[in-house]
């Protein structure tokens, strides 16, 4: 009788754990979907067809800082919470130092299409990530879940939310574990989160119809000693890459914050003037918006040699002063277009090389080795499986403790060799190198 019992348990909270991951990710994918099909009218038919628009970027930041100011901050459990957090308020509110408005999904969803709409440097899984926390935060006030069992509802958002960006369902189920923390993962979160994911991407392709963008690695180099001992060498480069960026990302914020005094609108609108210039001064919109056009030539011909190091700084510009969106396209973009450039030294395959530079440079910025080893084999079919295990590896123990999100809690340090106590954030180990 009592073992009855417990199966009886163990399948009421399992029929309620997918309940929950479908709702979670029906909503997501939907929204996720007019977030994609949005970014793609805004930037394609209307932003790349009229190059003015860029000078109202400076202007765009002022209306993006306005709603953040007067709409984006709400007391919530006689704490004041600010949605200009992002996705560091859904990675703190996984841990319990925070919640979730529920407001959050769509201020951020207006903020994006902005920054897109005048030529912002950006992507688009950091809104898809946000709406999921803010779904998850409904679906906890309606059914009035547990606050530890919220913390598994985020983690379900998340998944619902990068699995439909990006078309990669798998990688979104583990995405959604293993973002707020290195060194760990809650298996208990895995069939919340793979429901939401899986829910979500077909919602987004079988259900609306949405396509996602495709890219092509068209020759993958025969195994080898040397091969594999070039990708660990790339790979280091990548993840130096990735550190650069973050570096930059976070140092502008930072700056940006004390100079103008958390003033959002100022903020974003000299971070605006200072796009604008660049774009005069590259003279070209290759480095504005998604860039998803350079990203996909990136694999079969040749790009600018200094593209990376252009989008790298566009896009650290753009977000660090205030602008809205993900940085999962624009790393995608500074790996691709960097491997393609070592293509002129390195006698590997062009689609290869920068195939293997978009996942490693993400890995090393996000911290996520798994979900982006899964996200490569989705992405290429599973082509090259053991030359991205390795790039995986490398990077994300070469990247060191820094990333795109300082609220990611290190339950376990990458090495021994790191002296850093466990449970502290990736905030918390910059301040001590500075202190």
């Amino acid at each position: 009788m009592e073992v009855l019992l417990k199966y009886k348990n163990f399948f009421s909270v399992l029929g309620l754990w997918i309940f929950f991951g479908c709702i979670i990710g029906i909503t997501v994918g939907s929204a996720t979907t007019f977030l994609l099909e949005a970014n793609d009218y805004l930037g394609d038919d209307i932003r790349l067809k009229r190059d003015w628009l860029i000078f109202l970027l400076p202007f765009g930041g002022i209306i993006i800082g306005y709603i953040y100011m007067n709409y984006g901050k709400v007391f919530l459990n006689n704490a004041l919470n600010d949605t200009a957090q992002l996705n560091n308020l859904v990675i703190e509110a996984v841990h319990g130092k925070n919640e979730v408005p529920r407001r959050m999904g769509p201020i951020v969803y207006l903020g994006t299409f902005i920054t897109v709409l005048f030529g912002g440097s950006t992507g688009r899984e950091g809104a898809a990530v946000q709406m999921g926390g803010s779904v998850a935060a409904t679906v906890h006030k309606i059914f009035k879940v547990s606050k530890f069992d919220n913390k598994i509802l985020l983690m379900s958002g998340i998944s619902a939310g990068f699995g439909s960006a990006f078309g990669a369902p798998i990688t979104g189920a583990v995405f959604g574990m293993e973002m707020t923390a290195l060194g760990k993962l809650k298996f208990e979160a895995l069939v919340p989160c793979l429901t939401a994911s899986f829910s979500g991407h077909y919602v987004t392709t079988a259900a609306w119809g949405h396509k996602h963008e495709e890219f092509i690695l068209q020759t993958v180099p025969e195994k080898s000693i040397i091969t594999f001992l070039t990708v660990i060498l790339l790979s280091v480069v990548f993840s130096l890459i990735s550190i650069f960026y973050c570096q930059l990302r976070h140092g502008i914020q930072n700056f940006s914050e004390k100079f103008f005094k958390k003033n959002h609108m100022k903020r974003a609108f000299f971070g605006g003037i200072i796009i604008v210039v660049l774009t005069m001064i590259v003279g070209s919109q290759d480095y504005n918006g998604r860039g998803l056009q350079m990203l996909e030539q990136s694999f079969h011909e040749e790009v600018p040699p200094f593209a990376f190091l252009a989008k790298l700084i566009f896009t650290a510009v753009t977000l660090g002063s205030g602008f809205v969106g993900g940085e999962a396209i624009p790393l995608f973009f500074i790996g691709a277009t960097l491997g393609n450039a070592l293509h002129e030294f390195i006698d590997l395959p062009m689609s290869f090389l920068s195939a293997l530079g978009l996942i490693a440079v993400f890995c090393g910025g996000a911290n996520t080795p798994i979900a982006a080893f899964l996200l490569a084999m989705e992405m290429f079919d599973g082509k090259g499986l053991e030359y991205f295990f390795v790039a995986c590896l490398v990077s994300y123990l070469f990247s060191g403790h820094h990333g795109l999100w300082p609220s990611q809690k290190i339950h376990e340090p990458k090495s021994r060799l790191y002296s850093i106590p466990r449970g502290e954030t990736m905030e918390d180990v910059e301040k001590k190198k500075k202190s």
